[in-house]
């Protein structure tokens, strides 16, 4: 099969589209015939070195999350079979990664008809992120939670995943991306200094939680918003443990739960026309330097994501 792949760590021209071995669907898993995977930061991270080598095989095949149509089911799957279109999330340390012709998911969910296949193809970390970080704050109907960082990928689904449970959601961004925020139920603010006194007006009656999405620097003074560090838990900052914050993740070692669960549910939420996948940029498979160049500058609002030929 054809897939985007680097034999090295190194800046996004380490990438290129080559041949490699095609996966298989084992136990309990499923193959698709990838259509559009997406762009994460963690995928820059680690295609640079910063993540360790996460005992990767080489060349490596970047991508966590794809969507396409079921061409190979393995023992035990049940409710799914082949043809059906499905987007979800690959075990990129021991099968492989997403971009690429094939991709085996480990999680899935049916392809609701509101997403189109970019949306779709970039939409499962982004959910299972935010499920269970909401699920680790226990956030709840009756929740006020803040989100540092909320109109990127994760912040973005994590806005729309907490207000469909009924949460009060506050989330910082620049001024700029303020009516998109809105648009997915969220009350804006920018971050920076006077983040407190500015989140105060806004939930007089104090925050119950916190998602820092952004790994900006941040976790003093929202642990002060939060009046307690375990009420704030972050994706982005390796520094957490410093300021006595969860760190949540799903690499090997993580004790956390994955949020596989939000996948059908956020379907269901876009059937009702409650969940959308915002796509900042969309790139063909060939340009995926250009797309991780794009991720890292951290500033897209919404999804980036490469489509597969």
């Amino acid at each position: 099969m054809f897939a985007l792949q680097y034999s090295q760590f190194g800046p996004p021209g380490v990438l290129g589209v080559g041949e490699a071995e095609a996966p298989h669907a084992g136990p309990g898993e499923v193959r698709i015939a990838v259509r559009a995977s997406g762009v994460t930061p963690s995928d820059g991270k680690l295609r640079a070195g910063a993540l360790g080598d996460r005992a990767l095989k080489w060349p490596h095949i970047p991508g966590m999350d794809a969507a396409g149509v079921v061409d190979e089911v393995g023992a035990g799957v049940t409710g799914t079979a082949l043809g059906d279109a499905v987007f979800g999330l690959v075990d990129i340390a021991r099968l492989g990664g997403a971009a690429a012709e094939f991709a085996v998911l480990t999680a899935w969910a049916a392809k609701p008809d509101a997403f189109s296949w970019e949306q779709a193809g970039a939409a499962a970390s982004g959910i299972e992120t935010s499920t269970r970080v909401l699920d680790a704050l226990r956030v709840t109907a009756g929740t006020t939670l803040l989100i540092d960082g909320a109109a990127g990928g994760v912040g973005s689904a994590a806005v729309q995943l907490a207000a469909a449970r009924g949460a009060t959601v506050i989330g910082t961004a620049s001024q700029a991306n303020h009516a998109f925020l809105a648009g997915l139920g969220a009350t804006p603010t920018v971050y920076g200094p006077g983040l407190a006194e500015r989140v105060a007006a806004l939930a007089p009656g104090g925050v119950d939680a916190v998602l820092d999405a952004a790994g900006a620097g941040s976790l003093p003074d929202l642990v002060a918003i939060a009046g307690d560090a375990d009420r704030v838990v972050t994706i982005a900052d390796m520094h957490a443990h410093d300021h006595g914050v969860r760190l949540s993740h799903t690499a090997p070692g993580s004790t956390a739960t994955p949020g596989y669960a939000g996948l059908p549910l956020a379907a269901s939420l876009a059937a009702q026309g409650r969940f959308t996948v915002p796509l900042y940029a969309v790139f063909a498979l060939v340009d995926a330097a250009r797309a991780h160049e794009l991720s890292a500058t951290g500033h897209a609002r919404g999804k980036i994501v490469l489509t597969v030929p």
